[in-house]
């Protein structure tokens, strides 16, 4: 397998984190759940969410732990393993949530934690000299899986009230369980002596700044300031993502159902096209100029809404979500290329997944959103808060530093 092109097994990881990313259509299926339970409430429901992504986190996390004792094709293994459980677990689901939560909260989050980081720390290994491009093609899979997984999702089984939804799930469980069995032997690790085509008689890849483990990663200033600007920018997005449906009611009155989805979709495409963008954009230009242009997309995204709100423009709302799409896009390859570029590659496994876990804090910035919008009645609430939390985030950028320079 080693033999193989290196761009295979960029191919073989975005597969798996298509498939993992599923996980976040969880507004989609919510839908469909939520209609053959009308006893459960709102908040019943977003729990399942919640646990996606603490499990996510916590089993990017003992990835990351034992990595040095582990290989990767295990971890996909066990990823298949739990998504086939979760799904079955989740798929005999009663009048109680309970076994939802269980199935496709935990296990299923879980099992998504675990196929990303087997994903980002072993394919990304094979291209030393593009962490950001590769980070953000594999990255773009885990983004677009919302919305193909979703319209699927929504297509075989729409919210009537019946539980057709039960069966997908279990087609869902099987799917994943055996392209992952198939997908875990591309999983190996480039050996010591490998050196990438493109660093032959043309511009060598940058090297690290320093190579530490991740005791000593935590104890240097930059780590830290990166991991509060990584909340503030992605809690941005996250609330314009929660949002986006109401937002684009509130300004889009007499607008159809089904252009408010597709315009919706949009931020998930642009999320995916951002973080391929972005990534390369790392490998040029390096981590101000990555970092200065995405929060610029984000505050610009915000100016467009608050004229769109103003004017109650559909037009308007419609580019709004497109940079705001786009602008969230940028968050994630570069946390990846960061970490690698900041703090080597020994250790990455572990570190990437500690960077990750400002996902758990992030993810509260829905919930505050949608406080806003009860206090205030209006979603410009949800705009400025975005505004604000990016410029918070500028303020933080402006004491990072690349160790060592």
């Amino acid at each position: 397998m080693k033999n193989l092109n290196r761009w295979i097994y960029a191919i073989v990881g975005t597969i798996v984190l298509l498939l993992a990313g599923l996980v976040y259509a969880w507004s989609v299926m919510a839908r469909t759940i939520g209609a053959s339970r009308p006893d459960w409430t709102a908040a019943q429901l977003s729990l399942s969410f919640t646990l996606v992504m603490a499990f996510f986190c916590i089993g990017c996390l003992i990835a990351g732990v034992l990595s040095k004792t582990v290989k990767p094709n295990i971890y996909v293994l066990i990823s298949a393993a739990l998504f086939l459980a979760g799904f079955m677990i989740a798929a005999g689901t009663g009048s109680s949530p309970t076994q939802l939560y269980l199935g496709f909260g935990v296990l299923c989050g879980m099992g998504a934690g675990f196929a990303y980081n087997a994903v980002m720390s072993t394919i990304s290994a094979w291209f030393p000299d593009k962490q950001g491009l590769i980070s953000g093609i594999l990255l773009m899979g885990f983004g677009l899986s919302a919305f193909i997984i979703g319209k699927i999702f929504a297509a075989a089984a729409p919210p009537n009230g019946d539980e057709t939804w039960k069966g997908i799930f279990r087609i869902l469980g099987i799917v994943i369980c055996v392209v992952f069995v198939i997908c875990s032997f591309f999983f190996v690790r480039p050996g010591k002596d490998f050196v990438p085509p493109a660093s032959s008689g043309k511009k060598k890849a940058r090297q690290p700044a320093s190579d530490v483990d991740t005791a000593t990663m935590i104890r240097i200033p930059s780590f830290w300031l990166y991991y509060i600007w990584a909340i503030l920018v992605s809690a941005a997005g996250l609330a314009l993502v929660s949002q986006a449906s109401g937002i684009a009611t509130q300004a889009g009155e007499g607008v159809g159902a089904g252009t408010i989805a597709t315009v919706v979709g949009l931020i998930s495409i642009l999320n995916g096209i951002g973080r391929v963008i972005f990534g390369s954009m790392y490998d040029k230009c390096g981590y101000r100029v990555t970092m200065i242009v995405d929060m610029i997309a984000f505050i610009a995204a915000g100016a467009i809404l608050i004229a769109a709100l103003k004017a109650n423009s559909f037009t308007l709302i419609t580019a709004g979500f497109i940079v705001g799409g786009f602008a969230y896009g940028g968050v994630t390859p570069t946390n990846s290329a960061l970490i690698s570029d900041f703090f080597g590659r020994t250790n990455y496994s572990l570190n990437f997944s500690l960077i990750n876990t400002n996902l758990l804090i992030a993810s509260f910035a829905s919930t505050i959103a949608g406080k806003l919008y009860d206090a205030s009645g209006s979603y410009m609430s949800t705009i400025f808060m975005m505004i604000g939390v990016v410029a918070a985030g500028f303020i933080v950028f402006l004491g990072i530093r690349r160790p060592n320079s």
